[in-house]
């Protein structure tokens, strides 16, 4: 599969920060410093026995991301890209964390705290920044999310052409919506097949693995297929029918026109709010009730 090899320094931080084991190998990083922060962020989760990650890129999307959490009875946590940084509107039950204080990433995806939260949360769910979902949806997999056993991770199943659905190589796992538990985490972590990019690149890959690893798809995701299917790892899949009405992305969007460029340097603070407008989205699916006062 693609080697999505970076080529120059500044690229290669920006990737390692984008969750990419290659990357993060040759930014030249000890894996003490990542671990390290990642039990720094324990701090921040005391006491939050339902914690739900939402990632700024926007601070009018995020508002209503927060509100849907706290609606459910969850509590938001708010990381943020270190281009935007943290929300300028947080709810007061919400907490924001700094996930790039001791790592400096230029970019910081919201997959990178998931690949550790073994090291400083009981559990944790997610989801994409550009999603709204509706009421009821949200209340069906909250209940998911609820009934959980630890060792248990739920992820989406997204929708694939042919030609992908027959190839193990080619699938995954989707943190477009979804939770993960400690015990599932830190066994993921273990055997090397988290949810960062290029699993055959994991410090935990078995050296008798890595050319069978090398064949499959480098995305994020990848490594939770990887550990339900050669590992027993327990996954429930949240079907992406459920979801996509409200995923606002270039997928199945004809008239999406990208405005950064679609690599380590894209900017979804910038796509996103180019493409789509967020009350006409909140009203198609219910949610008007949760726009900021000015929308």
């Amino acid at each position: 599969m693609s080697t999505d090899t970076a080529q120059d320094p500044d690229q290669i931080q920006r990737r390692a920060g984008f969750a990419n084991w290659q990357a993060y190998h040759q930014s030249g990083r000890d894996l003490d410093l990542v671990l390290g922060a990642a039990k720094d962020w324990a701090r921040h989760f005391v006491g939050i026995d339902k914690p739900w990650l939402c990632w700024n890129v926007n601070d009018d999307w995020c508002w209503v991301q927060q509100q849907m959490v706290v609606e459910v009875g969850w509590t938001p946590v708010i990381g943020y890209d270190p281009r935007v940084g943290a929300p300028k509107r947080v709810h007061p039950s919400a907490v924001v964390v700094n996930f790039n204080e001791m790592l400096d990433f230029p970019t910081l995806h919201p997959v990178f705290p998931m690949e550790f939260v073994w090291l400083f949360a009981p559990r944790l769910a997610f989801w994409h920044s550009d999603l709204i979902v509706r009421p009821e949806t949200m209340r069906k997999i909250v209940s998911m999310f609820e009934r959980m056993a630890n060792g248990e991770t739920i992820a989406v199943d997204p929708s694939l052409a042919w030609s992908r659905i027959w190839s193990k190589y080619k699938r995954r796992y989707w943190e477009l919506i979804g939770c993960t538990t400690r015990d599932a985490s830190q066994n993921q972590f273990e055997r090397g097949s988290g949810w960062w990019r290029h699993i055959q690149e994991h410090p935990n890959c078995p050296p008798g693995e890595r050319a069978e690893r090398s064949k499959y798809f480098w995305d994020h995701g990848v490594g939770i297929r990887y550990w339900a299917r050669n590992y027993g790892g327990s996954v429930t899949t949240v079907p992406e029918r459920w979801v996509d009405e409200g995923h606002c992305t270039q997928i199945n969007n004809p008239k999406y026109v990208r405005v950064t460029p679609n690599d380590d340097r894209k900017n979804m603070s910038l796509d996103l709010v180019a493409n789509y407008r967020l009350d006409d989205v909140c009203r198609r699916l219910e949610r008007a009730n949760l726009l900021p006062p000015q929308l």
